[in-house]
This record gives C-alpha cells, structure tokens and sequence, in this order.
C-alpha cells in the first residue's frame, strides 16, 4: 500500500531526523535544528515539511521552500529523502508531486534538488524531468589524527577571533555576502537582508560562535568560517571565504585551522564538510589539512511553469 502523503506534525519530528541521520550523516540533522527551521526560519523561506507515513510509522520525507536569497524570483527546493527498504513502492513518487504542487502554489517556477550520486536516486530525478546540475563532495576530517600545526602567518595586523568575541555581527554579515556573491553554484545566494541573515544564520541552534572564527583587522571581517555542531562529538564547517580583496593570503585556512584546533581541544571528534566540485581553492585546501571525500550529491532542476 502507498503511505499516506501529508504535511509533518509535530509527533513525527524524532522519526523524521532518524530517517535523515541514517540517510546522510555527514548533514548533521538533529531535532533541535528541525524544529528551529519549522518555527525560526525566516518568513521568506516558506520552510515545510511533508511526510510519507504507512502502518510502520514515516518511511520517507520533503524538505521544501524558497531559495529566498537569491535575486531570481521563482525558486524553490525539494529535498527528498526515502528509507532504503520503502524505495519503489511509489512513497518518493508521491512525496515528490506534493512537493512540487506546494511550490507551485508559493509561486515557484523551478526546483532545484539536492541528489544522492547513486543511480537509484539520479535515475529516479532524471525519469520525473530533472536535469542534472553541479556536483557536491561531503568530506571527512577524524580531528584525533588531523595535523593542525602547521599555521601560516597571518598578515599585518591581522587578528584571529572567535564570532563570540565580535561586539557586532554585522561585520561577518558584510564578509558573508561579499565572499558568496561568487561562491560556485547554480544560484547566486547574496540578497538577504542583515534580518534574515541573523535569523538564518546567527541565531541558528547549532551554530557555534565560540568555534566559529573569524579574521580582522580594524574592525573589519576579512575571512571566516562558521561551525556547526551536534554538542557531542561531531564539527560541520558551514560556509568559509575571504572577501574577495584579501584572497591569497592564507586567510581561509588561517580561519578554518583555527576552528578545527579549538574543537579537538573541546572534545570533538568527526569534522565534516562540503564543496562544489567546481571550487577548487578549497577541495585543495581541504585536501591538505587531511579530509577525505566520504559521499557526493548532483544539483538537479526541473522546470515548473509548465
């Protein structure tokens, strides 16, 4: 029998994280973001979740909303993910047409998809009009074998900071949006407002300002990169860049170490990441502070104005 497609409650949120945990640990999904980015996410987003739910409970999920930092109006996202022992039973098929009927009624004219690089999942994309895009590699760093001694000099001037010590975030917003306007990828991501950015991201529940580092020089955020933590044993770097008049000077990987040395000092173990296979400034940097690739994903579009 085809599970039942319906919007989340919130009785499904520990099964839902379960499912998403076992199917891409390397995200760092917990119940606490969950729940954050059903009711803290910024308006814009239009942040939702559906749920395919049989007789055993949820078998498979949605993950939707609006690309709300880009400029191009119209874009939305549907991540889905099913439990491998429910796959072609017709729980993705109907996941994905409710997905994209509710994107469609927010206004959405395309959506993107993030893919597991594996032929179940990209055959099941490409058969139902998605067009494959850019490819993602998730990495690995075990900290208790990483070598993080090797620190370059930083520049004149330049100190490195933990985000807590920041008197005002809006220094980092600034750098944020300088170094995504040419971060590689299909969208350009640098159209939100100081708001949304604090709400997205400062105010984030697994954001951790005390690993999260940056560099300045008079008063000026020059580079930096986030961390993400589970507050047990695992370290997710979010987004790392230097504004694009202070790249080359070994900024990035000042900032990164930095943050990868503080949190084996504070008892963390597994330190992930991401790239898109087309930044290879940082795949090269990753590569020599010891990560290895762990799994990969495709970018994948479908056209919805039809």
């Amino acid at each position: 029998m085809t599970p039942v497609v319906r919007p989340l409650r919130p009785a499904d949120v520990p099964a839902v994280v379960e499912l998403l945990a076992a199917a891409a640990p390397y995200q760092m999904i917990t119940e606490e973001w969950l729940g954050w980015r059903l009711t803290g996410a910024p308006a814009a987003e239009r942040f939702g979740v559906l749920v395919a739910a049989g007789a055993e409970g949820v078998v498979g999920t949605a993950l939707t909303g609006l690309l709300h930092e880009s400029a191009d109006p119209g874009l939305g996202f549907v991540n889905l993910t099913v439990h491998p022992r429910r796959r072609g039973g017709g729980a993705g098929a109907a996941l994905l047409a409710a997905a994209e009927q509710r994107l469609a009624g927010l206004g959405a004219v395309a959506a993107y998809a993030k893919v597991a690089d594996d032929p179940a999942s990209t055959g099941f994309a490409e058969r139902r009009g998605y067009r494959r895009g850019r490819r993602a590699t998730f990495l690995l760093l075990d900290l208790t074998e990483a070598d993080l001694s090797a620190a370059a000099a930083l520049p004149a001037g330049v100190r490195l900071l933990a985000a807590a010590d920041l008197p005002d975030p809006y220094p980092l917003y600034l750098a944020d949006l300088d170094a995504s306007r040419d971060e590689p990828g299909e969208v350009t991501m640098d159209e939100i407002s100081y708001a949304d950015w604090r709400t997205a991201y400062w105010e984030r529940p697994d954001l951790d300002r005390d690993l999260t580092t940056v560099a300045v020089r008079d008063g000026e955020v020059l580079a930096f990169g986030f961390a993400i933590t589970d507050r047990r044993d695992r370290y997710r770097s979010g987004m790392t860049g230097t504004r694009r008049e202070h790249r080359g000077r070994g900024l990035a990987r000042a900032v990164k170490q930095r943050s990868l040395s503080r949190a084996r000092a504070a008892g963390l173990r597994y330190a992930y990441t991401s790239n898109d296979a087309g930044n290879v400034a940082m795949l090269t940097l990753n590569r020599r502070l010891g990560y290895r690739p762990v799994a990969a994903e495709w970018r994948y579009l479908r056209d919805l104005s039809g």
